[in-house]
């Protein structure tokens, strides 16, 4: 049994249907990635994967229980969430806000720890934002604050963690680097991740298992090798090209027809 699982959920905000009777299982210690055009679905799968939508049909399970019978600290300690958009408090700074993240797991009887300390100041060497400690969230810049999100995921310290389009905001060189990091904490943590990218070459260099989507439905999911070609991207995303072997890392690498080439084509 998978850890996390969608069982024909229909999901949609008041009377509009974003997904209908759809189902995925998210394969346990997986670098799982969605990818789809804009207004496909994916960030609502995700939302309710990550109990923040209700379906309202259909049920998601987390350890085989239905995951919105199950009390939100219990989740919190199993499921983190990096949404698309987050807003800090006025007036909290970088070490104030990643220690937030550890308070699934204080209660009556455990307190601030050592360990709480050793994880947030390590949450943040891994992220790049150290430095940032004292500073102010709401003093800093777009891609800086979307790491400092990042780091409060992180010290979360849950075994699944979901993001929402992590690298928003960055630099190619921080996307890089995000995404480096996603793979290093699957690889050598063994966190099950799902996360939502747009850009597909990212999603097939570091994914070890791809969910395609289009009109809210799962078109094709599987290992980037085995599902990425132009025949995909095109019945997906509407866009002619050659997939090719990245010459860094050897998976799809999908390279879109020139211009003039589409002009041609049509």
């Amino acid at each position: 049994m998978q850890r996390l699982t969608a069982e024909s959920v229909t999901l949609g905000y008041d009377q509009r249907v974003i997904t209908e009777s759809l189902s995925v299982e998210i394969p346990d210690n997986s670098f799982t990635v969605i990818v789809g055009p804009n207004a496909c679905g994916k960030s609502t799968l995700l939302r309710a994967l990550a109990r923040m939508l209700k379906p309202s049909r259909g049920q998601v399970l987390l350890d085989g229980q239905t995951i919105h019978q199950l009390p939100a600290k219990k989740v919190a300690r199993t499921l983190g969430l990096l949404p698309q958009s987050s807003i800090a408090p006025d007036g909290i700074t970088v070490a104030d806000l990643v220690a937030r993240g550890r308070y699934p797991h204080q209660g009556l009887l455990r307190q601030w720890s050592p360990e709480d300390e050793r994880v947030v100041n390590e949450s943040m060497e891994s992220t790049g934002v150290a430095e940032l400690a004292e500073r102010y969230v709401d003093e800093l810049s777009g891609g800086q604050r979307q790491r400092v999100w990042i780091a409060m995921a992180l010290a979360q310290q849950t075994p699944l963690l979901l993001l929402d389009e992590p690298t928003t905001y960055l630099d190619i060189q921080h996307q890089i680097d995000v995404l480096d990091l996603c793979a290093e904490l699957h690889e050598t943590q063994g966190r099950t991740l799902v996360a939502v990218l747009h850009d597909l070459n990212h999603a097939a260099r570091y994914a070890t298992h791809l969910i395609a989507m289009r009109d809210g439905a799962i078109v094709a999911e599987g290992a980037p090798s085995d599902v990425v070609d132009a025949e995909l991207v095109e019945r997906v995303f509407g866009m002619r090209c050659q997939v090719i072997d990245d010459p860094e890392t050897g998976t799809p690498l999908v390279v879109p027809a020139a211009r003039k080439a589409r002009k041609v084509a049509a």
